[in-house]
């Protein structure tokens, strides 16, 4: 009997709605050919334009409803006329933290015939697994403001880092490692200037590291590790940070394999209580909006990995072959050196599915 997984599509802001709209496609050519799951999608409204017509990107239950899924493919929130820090907080943060999606993963790697951005570099020096912690850090939500308007306002912007926080991701990165063929971990730290959470971190990954003596493990400074990604990218495989360095540097990794067009992420609660949630990295991108030109790869790699967690690899397999396929003979967007469009990669991709 087929396995029947209950998916909540999140389209949200700018291409959000045309790249989650590829992902689906991807996905129901890859149910048709497998044949032995189903995959019952649900649109949910929430985005900004849910924002202007109600007064907040979630609703009262919106929670409760979005816990009944499996698994959330989403697409980007944000627009122009509305601040980052509204829509963040608004949607995604608002999410993440109730949810306890405290693992943000970013795989990044270089797809067939795609010449990384560093050109002494070869394509198979950047296959990476980057882990970011996703939900305490510099993205807690803690401080405020006073003395609004005078020259004397102050902000206060405090970074939160519990022991059980670096404790479980620290915990799941080495776990990650350790499936890994390399079996290499970086943790990623800036204890020399941070002297209270960053320490602790970095005596909580000394601990952690003992359970896995199996694993190769060393310690970065960020601003050191933004020069070993750039020039000694054949020394990384998985790597571990808080959330902000981890924001920073897994841009600047999408960046280094070609684009951020192809980045995916998953948001994972790893105790399953919860659905976990999987969008690109990409942003909702205005600029590009509408014109049709938008690259579907970071979704469809993001539905892969949705694949991938439900239990589904075989599939997940196939949309990552597929996206090969597709890259190795130049069907691909403008922003990686081919000339199609949306429409036309989704075809190519689901072409190269049936044809598995």
């Amino acid at each position: 009997m087929a396995n029947v997984y209950k998916i909540g599509c999140m389209p949200g802001d700018g291409i959000g709605a045309e790249v989650i709209e590829s992902a689906v496609a991807v996905l129901r050519a890859c149910e048709t050919k497998c044949g032995d799951f189903k995959l019952e999608f649900t649109d949910l409204p929430y985005g900004t334009a849910y924002y202007k017509q109600t007064g907040a990107y979630l609703p009262p239950d919106g929670l409760d409803t979005i816990r009944k899924f499996d698994a959330i493919l989403f697409g980007a929130v944000g627009m122009p006329d509305v601040p980052d820090s509204v829509s963040l907080w608004g949607l995604l943060l608002a999410m993440r933290g109730p949810l306890q999606q405290y693992a943000n993963l970013r795989p990044v790697k270089c797809l067939k015939s795609i010449v990384p951005a560093v050109r002494t570099a070869k394509p198979e020096d950047i296959d990476w697994v980057l882990v970011r912690e996703n939900s305490e850090g510099e993205y807690a939500g803690q401080g405020g403001r006073s003395h609004r308007g005078f020259d004397w306002e102050v902000a206060t912007e405090l970074a939160i880092f519990t022991r059980h926080g670096a404790r479980r991701i620290l915990r799941y990165a080495f776990e990650i490692a350790q499936a890994r063929p390399r079996k290499l971990l970086t943790v990623v730290s800036k204890s020399n200037a941070q002297r209270y959470g960053m320490v602790m971190w970095d005596e909580v990954a000394l601990e952690v590291s003992k359970e896995f003596p199996d694993v190769k493990w060393d310690k970065m400074l960020v601003d050191a590790m933004t020069v070993r990604m750039v020039h000694k990218p054949e020394t990384l495989d998985t790597i571990v940070g808080s959330n902000l360095h981890m924001d920073i540097l897994s841009d600047l990794a999408a960046a280094l394999a070609a684009s951020i067009g192809i980045a995916p992420s998953a948001n994972i609660d790893p105790t399953r209580q919860s659905p976990s949630m999987f969008e690109p990295v990409h942003g909702s991108a205005f600029d590009i909006m509408g014109k049709g030109i938008a690259n579907p790869f970071g979704a469809v790699w993001s539905a892969a990995m949705m694949l991938d967690f439900l239990g589904e690899a075989k599939a997940g397999k196939m949309i990552m072959d597929a996206m090969d396929s597709c890259c190795e003979i130049g069907q691909t967007t403008g922003d990686l050196g081919g000339s199609l469009n949306t429409a036309q990669v989704t075809e190519a991709l689901i072409k190269a599915i049936n044809g598995y």
